[in-house]
């Protein structure tokens, strides 16, 4: 077979995946779905992988078990999209910061509190410490089914600056805030390495096979306009253009959690081609003001899908009688509890599945 015969062949199989067809545009009769954290805790199988290595580090960097865990929802549910197992502070580990998951607490970073706290972080790590993370990859693009797309991902800048910053989760962001508000010049140098190393992040995952990137700003919505435009919306377009200058076709979904109405300004300033809605977003507001613009991702409430039932499949139906007349795709509108019966992840998808216009 010839390399021209080949590569038209791979192209017309990557463009029968419903999820990349929508990102494209197009509006299909049962719309794709995939969860965010779809693999993970709520799953026996995933628990057993994961009582097998010695901690969440461990998992993440070990691609034969990084793989199996990915690609147990998709043997399980059918989604039509499987999702990196990583984690967003894998990129400030990989920079040098110390970074370390306690259980039931969640991560703790050494807090970066100044600039001689940037000066410390090293770009040149990256790509040594996060090879693990791009062979995972290449060993889904090799064993996900044919109509499976594979997302990659990466936090976005200031999401991942509030945990360096706050050396952990946070309630009030206020040491990330200050710092950001008073001298945001100052935190703009640790924004920029963000970016840099985002996209040389991104970058390793579309060449080892990722069809799709999510940015997940999981805190954008703590920021007021100025400061969300500035730190959300300009570095977030610095990236999309960035990937789309190496990887034209790779389509990025952006999802600034809790950005409400700034959602709008997000959507047509960055450049992202779908926008993942978070579960206060207003369906209506969204189809008339997003959607003409670019493809939906969401936005079931978790608690809905932990809850499940009459109520799950009642709010499944309202989101996509709503949005799914336009380039949609089913998610939700944050991870997946991790007390959440999987039979009602099975219950959702065939929901969505059974739904037509």
């Amino acid at each position: 077979m010839s390399d021209l015969l080949a590569k038209k062949i791979e192209k017309q199989s990557v463009k029968e995946k419903t999820l990349l067809r929508v990102l494209r545009g197009e509006v299909l009769e049962s719309p794709p779905i995939w969860l965010m954290r779809q693999a993970g805790r709520y799953l026996p199988e995933y628990r057993e992988v994961r009582g097998g290595v010695s901690g969440f580090l461990e998992l993440c960097y070990t691609p034969e078990k990084a793989v199996e865990v990915t690609l147990q929802p998709i043997r399980r549910f059918g989604f039509d999209a499987a999702i990196l197992f990583a984690d967003i502070l894998l990129l400030p580990h990989a920079l040098g910061q110390g970074l370390t998951f306690e259980e039931g607490e969640g991560p703790k970073l050494d807090a970066i509190k100044d600039m001689g706290g940037v000066a410390g972080l090293n770009f040149e790590r990256i790509d040594q410490h996060l090879k693990p993370v791009y062979e995972t990859v290449k060993r889904l693009r090799r064993e996900l089914p044919g109509e499976t797309a594979l997302i990659g991902f990466a936090g976005a800048p200031w999401t991942v600056a509030t945990y360096m910053v706050e050396g952990g989760s946070s309630r009030d962001f206020v040491n990330v805030k200050k710092w950001a508000f008073a001298r945001p010049d100052d935190f703009d140098s640790l924004i920029d390495l963000l970016v840099r190393g985002t996209v040389h992040y991104l970058g390793g995952q579309i060449r080892a096979g990722a069809e799709v990137i999510q940015l997940f700003d999981t805190w954008a919505g703590v920021l007021p306009e100025e400061e969300f435009r500035r730190f959300v919306i300009a570095p977030t377009k610095r990236i999309v253009e960035s990937v789309k200058s190496m990887a034209p076709d790779v389509p990025v979904i952006g999802f600034p959690r809790g950005a409400g109405v700034f959602s709008e300004a997000y959507v047509k300033e960055t450049g992202v081609d779908a926008v993942g809605l978070d579960s206060s977003v207003s369906l209506t507001w969204a189809a008339a003001t997003l959607q003409p613009v670019c493809t939906v991702q969401g936005n079931l409430d978790p608690v809905l899908l932990l809850s499940g039932g009459k109520p799950m499949q009642q709010a499944a139906h309202r989101i996509l009688d709503a949005l799914a007349g336009g380039p949609f795709i089913f998610n939700l509108g944050h991870g997946i509890l991790p007390m959440t019966p999987p039979e009602h992840v099975a219950d959702l998808f065939r929901c969505v599945r059974g739904w037509r216009a």
